[in-house]
């Protein structure tokens, strides 16, 4: 199952929350609200989050000297911050923004659909941010090594684990599209190409089931 992305919502307004939940809804991530820049502050202590939605106009802290916190915090100060104002003061306030940290600045009211656009993007990135860094760590485990015994025993087991659980994956869907050629009137040749594939999966396990420890001796042919 694929993690959803963090996106802190931080207004001091509830039916600008609830308007930012409705637009933002349909990127299927995690919304988390925050009323206050002090209730976002307290979020991003113990969350990552993908971007932050920043109301500029909020009583007491302001999302200016909001955004000044969190770009001071080293374990925020990456996090991509969009300014929400429903006031335009002009280019100063603009530039004042940008000087505060933001990568955007939209006055209100936006379109809904460049909003979600622009968020959507900042969450494609860290996504595959965190992909990388998964990628980066497990690279660093396989160098290190536990000390459990030799590289020669534990790399092997792990890649056949990994290939039979992506073989898993690839059988299951296998099975779903034969029972639905079985449901639907398909062609012979759309029947004759799902068997086709079954035999050559039902190989591949066999051969995979035979290289994993205690199963045979060790060695099999993959099917051609």
């Amino acid at each position: 199952m694929v993690q959803k992305a963090k996106i802190l919502l931080v207004d001091d307004r509830p039916e600008n929350l609830l308007a930012l939940e409705a637009i933002l809804s349909a990127l299927d991530q995690t919304l988390v609200r925050a009323s206050s820049g002090e209730e976002a502050l307290k979020a991003l202590l113990t969350d990552d989050f993908a971007v932050i939605l920043l109301d500029v106009q909020m009583p007491g802290m302001d999302g200016f000297e909001t955004a000044a916190h969190i770009k001071r915090r080293e374990r925020t100060r990456d996090i991509p911050i969009i300014f929400l104002t429903a006031i335009n003061h002009g280019p100063h306030h603009t530039f004042r923004g940008y000087a505060a940290g933001a990568v955007d600045y939209i006055s209100k009211p936006f379109d809904p659909w460049v909003l979600r656009a622009k968020v959507s993007v900042f969450v494609e990135l860290y996504m595959k941010n965190c992909k990388l860094r998964e990628q980066a760590a497990l690279l660093r485990l396989q160098l290190e090594g536990d000390g459990g015994g030799s590289d020669h025993e534990k790399e092997p087991a792990g890649l056949l684990a990994e290939l039979s659980a992506r073989l898993a994956a690839v059988e299951e869907q296998a099975e779903a599209l034969s029972k639905q050629l079985d449901d639907e009137s398909a062609d012979a040749a759309a029947v004759a190409t799902a068997a086709h594939l079954e035999r050559k999966l039902t190989g591949l396990r066999r051969a995979l089931d035979a290289l994993e420890p205690g199963t045979g001796s060790g060695t099999a042919a993959l099917p051609s």
